[in-house]
């Protein structure tokens, strides 16, 4: 009898697990599959996650990320990656940047930038051109940095920007980047002056900006922040969130979806590999393949013999092409 019992009540609690799973799975699948990139030009006094989800809402997108935040503060290039995109969206986290970057002397924040508290006001020293340039020239080519207390790096699982507001300081380690151009490009001969910065992945424009200050004697912040680069992307391709509502309201997600960049942009840094269609099933199966036309060594983009885009490979110690990244099979008619 009690065995009886137990079957007849596993199979309704049995529905109901099913109906939940299965309720779960159609949430996670709302919106269209979409792939592709897409420059944004966020706006400032927005997170970079809030420009993401608008944007994301009018693609009407199923999957999509943003390649490193900027913050509230800032303006600039956000590349978005959707669907398939996002298995490249590491390689313009690493890649080079552009920033155009208004700094204030004589004011040090607790932040580094224009939205935090003031800490302390020095007097600006008399400066010359030559001066400042001489103080720059101290911050071009590799240098250290240690990170911001209100940097998004996490401590413990915690990003150090909550612990900041908590009044919490932990320690952080300094890191090597390189500033591979920095250039004063505007200064009004007192306070305010406008730098251009090209410079590394994992490089604090407010930690520069605040170093800069403390050589000079008279502290620093970032008083405005547009970033003009990532990587292979210009600043003549952003579009505005404006540009894309009116698109949007004109075309539907069909004019948006026009105006994404190909998967294979993201890495057009790298030499290129066609493969045979023999290669690619062994590629596709995970499987290193020889390539007679391949670089020696480094990440490569692996070309179909129909020059679509597979997905990127590294030359391993065989001098094999060894696959990495691949973009699914299933998703080739949504790739344009």
């Amino acid at each position: 009898m009690e065995e009886s019992k137990q079957k007849r009540n596993a199979h309704p609690i049995g529905q109901s697990a099913q109906r939940k799973r299965g309720g779960r799975r159609r949430q996670r699948e709302q919106g269209r599959k979409v792939n592709g990139i897409l420059l944004l030009d966020k706006p400032t006094g927005e997170s970079s996650n809030a420009s993401l989800q608008t944007v994301k809402q009018l693609f009407d997108a199923r999957k999509a990320g943003h390649t490193g935040s900027l913050d509230p503060l800032a303006s600039g290039m956000l590349p978005l990656c959707f669907g398939e995109a996002t298995k490249f969206s590491q390689f313009l986290l690493d890649a080079d940047k552009h920033y155009q970057v208004q700094v204030t002397l004589g004011v040090k924040t607790n932040t580094g930038d224009a939205e935090g508290e003031v800490l302390l006001e020095r007097e600006v020293p008399r400066l010359t051109t030559a001066d400042l340039e001489s103080v720059l020239a101290g911050f071009r080519g590799p240098i250290e940095q240690v990170p911001s207390m209100y940097s998004a790096l996490k401590h413990e699982g915690k990003r150090l920007y909550e612990l900041a507001r908590q009044g919490i300081e932990v320690p952080r380690q300094a890191r090597t980047v390189t500033i591979h151009a920095l250039t004063l490009s505007d200064w009004d001969g007192q306070t305010n002056l406008h730098l251009h910065i090209h410079c590394s992945k994992g490089t604090y424009v407010r930690t520069l900006v605040e170093d800069i200050g403390e050589v000079l004697g008279c502290g620093a912040f970032v008083a405005a922040l547009r970033r003009l680069t990532v990587g292979p992307y210009q600043e003549k391709d952003m579009l505005t969130m404006a540009q894309l509502q009116a698109v949007h309201a004109k075309e539907g997600v069909a004019g948006l979806d026009a105006l994404l960049l190909p998967l294979d942009t993201a890495v057009t840094s790298m030499a290129s590999v066609k493969l045979t269609d023999q290669m690619a099933y062994f590629v596709r199966s995970g499987q290193p393949v020889f390539v007679p036309s391949a670089p020696q060594t480094g990440w490569v983009r692996l070309l179909l013999s129909d020059e679509r885009f597979l997905g990127v490979g590294e030359i391993v110690d065989d001098g094999k092409v060894a696959p990495r990244r691949l973009v699914s099979r299933s998703e080739y008619a949504t790739i344009a």
